[in-house]
């Protein structure tokens, strides 16, 4: 094979790799600023969300309507769910960061919940009747898992400025704000670690979904 012959594959090679370069680059951005995908590890968001999904996440749900009660939302645990220092190493890190970037594995510091308190919230478990009351009024938690009473563990908390109250609708298996009040914080997540909004299941095909914004979770929706 000649020269000539050989340097048309060359550029066509170097155009393929340009070409993956682009995507991977553009891919990047749009990860960054407007949508992401993760992996849902856990049982805590059953039923809505089960153990394998892949979740499609906006991040600026909320640039135009402020976060909630009754929003799912993904955010960063690391201060409030997670230690700072969060990590197994770099090359660890790397290789698990390269699976949470393809949704193939889910991440150590990044959950999924529900908000039930925002801030000036006063939030308690139970009233007489075994319910969450938020302010005074009892919450008719639709979402939560069959069977799974609003929460074994009570708790007495006002939510300070700036921060949510997050639990996850399966309560008997969901590690959320209840089991961190003694922790620095208190189990409150600071709202500049919320990611975004989880908006669509991409993954299994069988539970391709819309995931609509919903507002169960405010007594104030509920006719209360």
């Amino acid at each position: 094979m000649d020269t000539s012959e050989r340097q048309p594959r060359r550029q066509g090679w170097r155009f393929v790799l340009l070409a993956l370069v682009l995507a991977f680059a553009i891919s990047g951005l749009v990860r960054s600023l407007w949508i992401d995908v993760y992996y849902i590890p856990s049982e805590s968001m059953e039923p809505l969300l089960e153990t394998g999904d892949r979740i499609l996440v906006s991040r600026t749900a909320f640039a135009s309507e402020p976060i909630g009660r009754g929003d799912v939302v993904v955010f960063d645990g690391r201060g409030s769910f997670a230690p700072l220092s969060s990590g197994q190493g770099p090359f660890v890190d790397a290789i698990n960061a390269t699976g949470q970037w393809f949704g193939l594995t889910g991440s150590d510091t990044t959950y999924v919940k529900r908000v039930i308190g925002v801030a000036g919230d006063h939030v308690q478990c139970c009233d007489a009747s075994g319910h969450l009351t938020v302010n005074g009024q009892v919450l008719q938690e639709a979402y939560l898992y069959p069977g799974d009473e609003p929460s074994k563990q009570k708790f007495d908390v006002v939510v300070p400025g700036g921060r949510l109250w997050l639990m996850g609708d399966h309560r008997s298996r969901s590690a959320d704000s209840r089991g961190l009040l003694g922790a620095p914080g208190g189990g409150m997540v600071p709202v500049e670690r919320v990611i975004g909004r989880p908006v669509q299941i991409v993954w299994p095909l069988d539970r391709f979904a819309e995931m609509p914004r919903s507002t169960q979770a405010d007594p104030t929706k509920n006719g209360q």
